[in-house]
C-alpha cells in the first residue's frame, strides 16, 4: 500500500499489546514499525482473518431457533361407497420445544468461541510483529557489523600499500609484508561473508513484512542496539500471564466454550419432545382440532457419546492450558537468564575494548622500534577486529532474547536499553610512524476451569 494508506491504517490499528505508531516513510523504518507494517500486510495473517467470519456465522446459526414443521395430507374417495362421502384431509404444525433447553448453552459457547477466536488472532499477529522485528534488529546489527567489517577492510588494505612501498625501498621484509597480506585478505573474507549475511537478512525481512523479495527497504539509520535491558521481576512476568499471553487467554475462553457445549450436550439427554396442532377431516366430513406431543423415549440413547466426546474435549483443553502455561512461564526463565548473562557478557566485551586498542597501538610501536614482530601486531589486530564484532553479535542477541521474552511473557517492553555510543575502533597503519586514531495465580482442581 502507499505510504500515506499505511499511516492511515496504522493510526486506526487497535492491537491489545502493540502501541500506536506514527509512521514516517521518509527517514525509514524502525523495528516497531516493522513490527506494526508486518500486521498490515503480511499476507499470511489474511486466512487467519478470515476465520473471523467463519466465528461469527456459528454466532448467528447458534442464536437461530428451529423452523416448525408443517404436514398435510389429503385422502381422496376413489371407490366403493361413495355416497355422501368427502375428501379427507388432515393439517399439522408442531415444533421442538426442546431446542429451548440447548439455546442458551449453544449461544454462550459460541460467544465464548467467538472470543478465543478473536483472541487467537490477535496472538497470531503479535508472533509475526515480533519476527518481523526481530529481523529488523538483526538486519540492524548486520548493517553495523559490516560497516565495522568495511572500515578495518579499508584499513588493512592501505597497510598492505604502505608496506609494499616499504619493502620495495629495502625498509620492510617480505614477512611483514605477506603477514599484512594475509590479515587484510582474511579482514576481506569477513567483509564478503557480512554482505551475504546482509543479502539474505534483508530478504528475510521482507518475508517478515509481506513484501515481494524486490521491495527496496530502507531502515532508519539511528535504530540503536540495546546494551543493557531494565525488566520487570520474573515474579511480575509469571503473575501477569494471564493478563498479557493472548492465546492463553484464547484458551480460557475456548474452554468456556467448551463448558457452555458439555452442558448443551447433558441438556440434551432429556427426551426429544414436539407439540403441535393437528386439524382434520374425515371422508365423512366430521371435522376435528387437538394437540398432539411427541416424545422420544431415551431407551438407547441418551446422548452417552456426545457427552463423553466434549468432557474428553474440555479435559484436553485444560491440560493444553496447564502445558501452556508451564512452558511459557520456563521461556521466561530462559530469556531472562539469557539476557542477564548476555548483558554481562557485553559490558565485560565494551570495557576490553579500549584495552585492547591500547594493546594495538603498542605492539605497533614497538613493531616501529624492531621489539616486536608482524604476526604479534596483527594477531593483536585481528583480535580487536573480532573482539568489536562481537560486540555487535552480543547487542544483537540482547535485542533477540528481549522478543522472545516478549513473546514469552506477552508483554511489549520499549527499546529503552542504554544509547551510548560504541567505543571506537582504530587500527593504526603498519608502516606509519604514529598511530592514528493468563495463567490464574493457582492451578484450579483437575477438571475444573482454568
Amino acid at each position: 500500500p502507499a505510504p500515506n494508506v499505511i499511516r492511515e491504517q496504522a493510526s486506526q490499528l487497535h492491537h491489545p499489546l502493540l502501541p500506536t505508531i506514527r509512521f514516517d516513510p521518509k527517514q525509514g523504518l524502525t523495528p516497531d514499525e516493522a513490527a506494526v507494517l508486518a500486521i498490515l500486510i503480511n499476507p499470511s495473517l489474511r486466512a487467519v482473518r478470515d476465520q473471523r467470519q467463519a466465528a461469527s456465522a456459528q454466532l448467528l446459526q447458534a442464536g437461530i431457533l428451529p423452523n416448525p414443521q408443517l404436514a398435510y395430507n389429503a385422502d381422496f374417495v376413489t371407490g366403493g361407497d361413495t355416497l355422501g362421502t368427502f375428501n379427507a384431509y388432515g393439517l399439522g404444525l408442531s415444533w421442538d420445544i426442546i431446542s429451548l433447553l440447548t439455546h442458551d448453552a449453544k449461544v454462550q459457547a459460541a460467544r465464548a468461541q467467538a472470543g478465543s477466536v478473536q483472541l487467537d488472532i490477535a496472538w497470531q499477529e503479535w508472533q509475526i510483529a515480533e519476527a518481523a522485528k526481530t529481523a529488523a534488529y538483526d538486519l540492524v546489527a548486520i548493517d553495523r557489523q559490516l560497516d565495522l567489517a568495511k572500515a578495518i577492510d579499508e584499513k588493512l588494505a592501505a597497510n598492505v600499500k604502505i608496506l609494499q612501498r616499504a619493502v620495495d625501498q629495502h625498509q620492510r621484509s617480505i614477512i611483514d609484508l605477506a603477514a599484512a597480506d594475509a590479515a587484510a585478505r582474511d579482514a576481506h573474507a569477513a567483509v564478503l561473508a557480512l554482505q551475504q549475511q546482509q543479502g539474505h537478512q534483508r530478504l528475510m525481512l521482507l518475508r517478515a513484512l509481506g513484501l515481494p523479495a524486490s521491495t527496496p527497504v530502507k531502515l532508519r539509520p539511528d535504530i540503536p542496539l540495546p546494551t543493557a535491558l531494565a525488566l520487570p521481576s520474573e515474579q511480575a512476568l509469571n503473575a501477569g500471564l494471564a493478563t498479557h499471553r493472548l492465546d492463553l487467554i484464547a484458551l480460557r475462553a475456548g474452554y468456556a466454550s467448551e463448558e457452555q457445549t458439555l452442558r448443551a450436550a447433558v441438556l440434551a439427554q432429556f427426551p426429544n419432545i414436539s407439540i403441535g396442532y393437528n386439524q382434520a377431516s374425515d371422508t365423512s366430513n366430521v371435522h376435528t382440532s387437538g394437540i398432539g406431543v411427541t416424545i422420544d423415549l431415551p431407551i438407547f440413547d441418551r446422548n452417552q457419546g456426545a457427552i463423553a466426546t466434549e468432557r474428553a474435549t474440555r479435559q484436553r483443553l485444560f491440560d493444553e492450558y496447564t502445558n501452556r502455561v508451564f512452558e511459557a512461564r520456563s521461556d521466561v526463565a530462559i530469556a531472562l537468564a539469557d539476557i542477564r548473562a548476555i548483558t554481562a557478557q557485553i559490558a565485560d566485551a565494551r570495557a576490553a575494548i579500549p584495552a585492547l586498542q591500547r594493546l594495538v597501538n603498542t605492539y605497533k610501536e614497538a613493531y616501529d622500534r624492531g621489539n616486536a614482530d608482524v604476526i604479534s601486531y596483527y594477531t593483536a589486530v585481528t583480535d580487536l577486529q573480532q573482539h568489536s564484532l562481537n560486540v555487535v553479535k552480543l547487542e544483537q542477541s540482547l535485542a533477540d532474547n528481549r522478543a522472545a521474552l516478549e513473546l514469552a511473557a506477552g508483554w511489549y517492553f520499549p527499546a529503552g536499553g542504554s544509547a551510548a555510543t560504541r567505543p571506537a575502533v582504530r587500527i593504526p597503519a603498519a608502516g606509519a610512524t604514529t598511530a592514528p586514531a493468563i495463567a490464574p495465580a493457582t492451578h484450579p482442581a483437575k477438571g475444573g476451569r482454568p
